[in-house]
């Protein structure tokens, strides 16, 4: 039978036999959340032979167009695979595996030339190309369409100046998205244009940020005249903001399979350190998870129904992708304290080299990390409020003024009115 015709059960059926006569099971663990800690090169290179297998298998884009290297079957056939394939070991290419097969990906296919496709899209899919964002900058971060990295034509080349930073994974991507201003004389959203750049293009440095927890997984770049083909632009010169509304829809967990599966065990980690502390009868305790137990709960749902909304053919306001990161935002920081009361002392101290009883300490330590990154709680209720609910936008000195001036105002401000 054909992929066209294939049935989510049958093709359940087909991916739980390749799975588990090809992927080795994962062991257990009780830590939970992202990734935060350093990926090592030798990491990476057992993620890319792993995803290779799954690639050559057809288990990799599962519902990415057949001629661009993926499966051509729907977001439903992709769900199926991350529920058989959950307690498997998969490719793990860290903050920028993320990055690389949701928002990247997606945008790249959304929005790129059919010679962009075809020449990344493949390469994505099957683990030669791992991609990051050179996004944020340090004087836009929230308010994104501020970025003042430029980019000026020179003959067929765009020739690219500034800084970045936050940038997950950049010092092992192979690829990086950039966000730069092509058009300083109008305002501030309508000047930016996207480019495709090599990070190992001469003129791109990448240097770590070491983090609260100790880990190095954001970077800061410098582009110094980094020269960059036309036809390694992205989008049309200019339309930016589009390509930028793509990804944050993705970015913010739109479309996402639900790798995780639904919740249905109790917070196990939170079952785990009661269990590890002696508190498991703890009418406090018990409180404290299954209070975790319905935040897991009520997010997935959301995500799931966020999810379904985007892909219904009424074609909703993309800013309710918003909602997602709201939750996540809202959420881990509040399920990253019950850790805390569980465990008490013994949540935030642990002995060396016991990975798992320090990740109570790290989430609690990267919980308000969530509610900051791609972008702040506050800024995604502006967005929900302007662009969903249809409140009155708040009032903004710079939204009709050309950007050149925004930044010459905003360098000869004195802070004195009138």
């Amino acid at each position: 039978m054909s992929d066209e015709m294939i049935g989510v059960d049958e093709f359940r059926a087909e991916a739980r036999a390749w799975i588990q006569a090809n992927l080795e099971v994962a062991p257990p663990t009780e830590g939970r959340g992202a990734r935060t800690e350093n990926v090592s090169p030798e990491e990476i290179a057992a993620a890319r032979v792993l995803q290779r297998k799954l690639f050559d298998a057809g288990f990799a884009g599962i519902s990415y167009p057949k001629e661009y290297g993926g499966r051509g079957l729907s977001p439903a056939h992709e769900h199926a695979f991350a529920q058989e394939a959950s307690g498997y070991v998969t490719p793990d290419f860290g903050g920028a595996g993320a990055v690389t097969f949701g928002p990247i990906g997606r945008s790249i296919l959304e929005h790129g030339t059919e010679e962009l496709k075809a020449e990344h899209l493949p390469k994505i899919l099957s683990g030669e190309e791992i991609w990051c964002q050179f996004y944020s900058e340090p004087e836009a971060g929230s308010d994104l369409a501020g970025i003042r990295t430029s980019a000026v034509r020179d003959g067929d080349h765009y020739v690219l100046n500034g800084s970045k930073i936050w940038s997950t994974g950049a010092y092992y991507a192979d690829w990086a998205m950039c966000l730069a201003r092509t058009d300083w004389d109008v305002p501030k959203h309508r000047g930016l244009t996207w480019f495709v750049v090599p990070t190992n293009a001469p003129g791109v440095t990448v240097n770590r940020i070491e983090q609260i927890d100790g880990a190095a997984g954001f970077c800061e770049e410098f582009l110094d005249d980094v020269s960059v083909p036309a036809s390694d632009m992205l989008g049309e010169e200019g339309q930016g903001w589009s390509v930028t509304q793509t990804m944050l829809v993705y970015e913010r967990g739109a479309g996402m399979s639900g790798a995780a599966g639904e919740p249905r065990r109790v917070a196990p980690d939170m079952v785990a350190l009661a269990a590890k502390v002696g508190r498991l009868d703890d009418p406090v305790a018990r409180q404290c998870i299954a209070r975790a137990h319905i935040l897991d709960w009520a997010q997935f749902h959301l995500g799931r129904r966020i999810g379904a909304r985007l892909r219904s053919p009424d074609r909703p306001a993309p800013a309710i992708a918003a909602y997602g990161k709201l939750a996540m935002g809202t959420f881990l920081p509040i399920r990253a304290q019950q850790g805390v009361l569980i465990g008490g002392s013994r949540a935030l101290s642990w002995a060396r080299g016991d990975e798992d009883a320090r990740q109570a300490a790290i989430n609690y330590l990267n919980g308000r990390m969530v509610s900051i990154a791609a972008g702040t709680n506050e800024m995604q209720r502006n967005g929900i409020g302007e662009r969903v609910l249809g409140l009155p936008r708040e009032p903004s000195f710079d939204q009709n003024k050309p950007f050149a001036e925004v930044v010459r105002d905003a360098r000869n401000w004195s802070g004195k009115v009138g």
